[in-house]
């Protein structure tokens, strides 16, 4: 007879098989990867994963939800780190960049896919909140006066001329700093098109 979890033991093997499946599925691909592999990387039976979820595209959708989770986590605190509107814009933009770099599956896992999150109510919540943080400094860069056009589009310019260089970089196209550069010249030209005319 299996053992009575606690929360804390639910919430503790959860975080662990996430962790893995996270390194496999960007690895191999999650079609790739097995619940029987996913078992043997925690060194456990095949069926116990059963136990935490309810199958690999429940374990796929948690390690997305909790990559972006951690992007927006990310994004917000260097928002609130900063006073002015353009230093928030910086400095979120230098979040991005460094939440790419440093979690690089996690970032192809979450951008990379094409899942539908109406299925799992968590990873909708997470890419919403994501979705939310690449836009919000835009708001207040139009709201001052700096940029002239409706943010959610405008975040969605800046997101997709980052995500471009940051994709080539983690393909090994270009290297990580001609990413940066390349994204700071784009936004630069982006943000001159935008500014309110005279």
């Amino acid at each position: 007879m299996p053992r009575v979890l606690s929360e804390s033991d639910v919430a503790d093997f959860r975080e662990r098989l996430c962790e893995a499946a996270e390194r496999l599925f960007a690895e191999k691909g999650p079609e790739a990867v097995t619940m029987r592999q996913l078992a043997a990387e925690l060194g456990v039976s095949p069926m116990t994963p059963y136990r935490y979820f309810k199958d690999k595209d429940d374990i796929l959708a948690a390690v997305r939800a909790s990559g972006f989770d951690r992007f927006a986590e990310a994004l917000e605190t260097a928002y609130a780190k900063q006073a002015s509107a353009r230093s928030r814009g910086a400095a979120v933009g230098q979040a991005y960049v460094d939440f790419a770099f440093t979690h690089p599956q996690a970032y192809k896992l979450m951008f990379d896919l094409n899942q539908p999150s109406h299925d799992h109510p968590e990873l909708e919540r997470a890419s919403t909140r994501a979705t939310a943080t690449m836009s919000q400094y835009v708001r207040g860069l139009v709201n001052d006066g700096q940029l002239q056009g409706d943010p959610e589009e405008i975040g969605a310019m800046f997101w997709v001329a980052a995500h471009g260089a940051v994709s080539l970089a983690l393909a090994g196209k270009i290297s990580q700093d001609r990413a940066r550069a390349l994204i700071a010249e784009m936004n630069s030209a982006i943000s001159r098109g935008l500014r309110p005319q005279a």
